[in-house]
This record gives structure tokens, sequence and C-alpha cells, in this order.
């Protein structure tokens, strides 16, 4: 069976990543990509739209038979010649597929461009996917990111393979939402996943492969307030010990941002009008 090399970063798996995906259809299909995308991991937050192994996953469902996720760290010092060779050494591919904009090398020196000259000397066949364009916008993972960041939820979540949602057990936390009559699940937000914007609201969570409806505060609590970014989930029509249980949480539309509250039965009432919506 021929094969081929797919490139790029594909944090988001969104329109554009999964037309290049669709290219490598009918090849034994190698996507080669990174951990956290190079330009993040200059800037040294991760960011991310898909936790790597997430990302894997999810590749697989989407016919890749191969997933190589490189340490940036082990190739950022490559010149772009030299990348390439090591590509074909290692992989020797029929076709390479990348993306219009695709970088790599040293200093990202290397282009779709420098690429198709390599393998047009190499005889490998060579496709460069366009621009995906959305409502007149080319779909890309900034700006998924900057509407997650904005609690554009519903859109951003729509863009995503998959959704935007992750996997984290249920700590301990202070009880503080028992006492007030309604229990709630915590989480910490991986640190490393794009932050949404601080706030309520409307999710859904899965525990046991079953979904429930539910209401999740994200932030740092300003009431009570914790240097790590949390999530405190009450969950519709559930009861039962999930203290360390993994639970999958999808944040599905903002409500309200992040309050202060001047004592317990303010925010009683703040979170009791909440949890009616659902």
């Amino acid at each position: 069976m021929k094969t081929a090399i797919v490139l790029g970063t594909f944090d988001g798996l969104h329109e554009g990543h999964r037309a290049v995906i669709k290219e490598a259809q009918g090849f034994y299909s190698t996507v080669v990509t990174f951990d956290i995308p190079p330009k993040n991991t200059a800037t040294g937050s991760a960011e991310l739209l898909i936790l790597p192994l997430e990302r894997r996953q999810r590749l697989k469902e989407l016919g890749i038979d191969r997933v190589v996720m490189q340490d940036f760290n082990t190739v950022k010092n490559i010149s772009a010649q030299e990348y390439l060779e090591l590509l074909k050494e290692k992989y020797n591919p029929d076709r390479i597929v990348c993306g219009f904009n695709y970088q790599f090398g040293r200093g990202a020196m290397g282009n779709a461009k420098m690429l198709m000259q390599f393998c047009q000397k190499n005889n490998i066949e060579f496709i460069c996917v366009e621009a995906v364009k959305k409502d007149g916008e080319v779909v890309s993972a900034t700006n998924i990111r900057n509407l997650i960041r904005e609690g554009e939820m519903k859109k951003a979540s729509s863009q995503i393979y998959g959704g935007f949602s992750f996997c984290a057990p249920v700590e301990h936390g202070d009880a503080r939402g028992r006492k007030l009559g309604f229990p709630t699940a915590n989480q910490y937000f991986p640190k490393d996943l794009v932050t949404p914007k601080y706030g309520v609201y409307i999710s859904c969570v899965t525990i046991d492969d079953k979904k429930y409806k539910s209401i999740t505060n994200v932030g740092i609590r300003p009431t009570y307030q914790t240097d790590m970014i949390g999530c405190e989930t009450f969950i519709k029509d559930f009861s039962g010990d999930i203290y360390g249980k993994q639970m999958r949480l999808e944040l599905l539309h903002f409500v309200r941002p992040e309050q202060k509250f001047s004592c317990a039965k303010e925010l009683k009432n703040a979170v009791l009008k909440d949890i009616s919506l659902l």
C-alpha cells in the first residue's frame, strides 16, 4: 500500500485540518505533528483546543493510521532542508500533504513552496490544501481560541471536531456548595487548554458514559478566591460519590460573568437562579 505523511499541528481538527487529512485517504497515513504547536511553545503558553492524548484519538477516528507527536524542542534547531531529508528517510512517503500556511524547520524558514520543490525533486506527490472559509472567514485555530476566550462556546465547539471538552478527576472541594444546598463536582481546569472566559456556563457532564445537564462556574471564585482555575459543576438529577472519578465536562453556553458576592445568601440566590435555567 502506498504511504502518505500529513504535516501540521491539527489543534482543534477544524474543517481546514480535516480537508488536509482527507487527502491521505486510500494511503497508509501518518500524521507528523507536535504535542504543543510550535507557535504556542515559543510563547510559553500551550492554549490548546484539544489535549494531545485526545487529539491522537480523534485523528484515529478520522482515519489516520499512525500519529507521530514530536517534542518540538528536539527538532527546533534542525534546518528546513534537514527536516525534509529526515521525513523522507524515516517515512519514505509516496505523497506528502500539508496546509497552505504550513511552516517547518529552524526559525520556521520552510514553507509549502519549499516542500513542493523538495517533492518534485524526489518524485513524491505533493498536495497543498488551500484555506477553508466559513461565513467569509478563514477557519483557524487562532480564531477558535479567541471565541473561547470570549465565552462564545457554541460557535467555538461547532468548529472543533468532537467539540471543546476535557476529562479530569473530580477533586475534594471545601463543601460550600453542599452546605448551601447544591453540591458541586470540583475539577481543576487543565493548564494546557485555552482558558474560557471566567463565568457561569450551562454545561454537560459525562460520568460512566452517561450524560447529565449541569451548570458550571469556571474561574478563581472571587467570593472565596483560589490561585488555580477551577470548575465547579452542579449536576442535575445526579447523586453518588464521584470523588476521584474521571468526568468529562463540556461548556455549552455562557450565562454570566463570574461575580464576587458579599455574603453566602447572595451567592446562594445567584446559583439557584442559574440552576433554574436547566
